[in-house]
């Protein structure tokens, strides 16, 4: 019997204050199976580290790859862990910082595409980045990850 290692990720939730209320900065995940979806289909940018890498490294680290950008300097608040429906465990910290989506250089991925065509293709990580309201990201991100939500309203106030 071969035992699985569960796959863990870590990322960075930016988030603001405007005069509309509280802002997170999610990423839509790149490639041809969301390039139509909407709903589920927007992210925390970040990325898949190994167990002898901590989660605070790989988030800033997977977020210079999704992005392209630094990652921001501040007071990181730690939202803990969510488990998604794929098994893969979610790391998240927050920070406040405001962010140009149009300064984004995402990251590649390549994989064969059409499927079983033997042509390799390349797809950005994330094809765009945007800022949502609180209650609009709850409409569009993955499941799971609106658990971070709750917890950073809850320390926002």
């Amino acid at each position: 019997m071969t035992v699985r290692a569960t796959k863990r990720s870590a990322g960075l939730l930016l988030f603001r204050h405007t005069d509309e209320g509280l802002e997170v900065l999610l990423g839509h995940m790149g490639g041809p199976f969301f390039a139509r979806k909407d709903a589920g289909a927007w992210t925390v940018p970040k990325g898949e580290y190994e167990p002898d890498e901590p989660a605070w490294d790989a988030a800033r680290r997977e977020f210079q790859e999704e992005l392209g950008l630094a990652p921001p300097d501040g007071e990181a608040v730690p939202l803990g862990e969510v488990v998604q429906s794929n098994g893969k465990i979610v790391t998240v910290w927050a920070i406040e910082a405001d962010l140009d989506p149009e300064s984004i250089d995402p990251g590649t991925f390549t994989m064969e595409w059409p499927p079983r065509s033997g042509r390799r293709q390349e797809f950005p990580e994330l094809d765009r980045v945007a800022w949502f309201a609180v209650d609009r990201a709850r409409e569009v991100i993955i499941t799971a990850q609106d658990t971070f939500l709750d917890r950073l309203a809850e320390h926002s106030g």
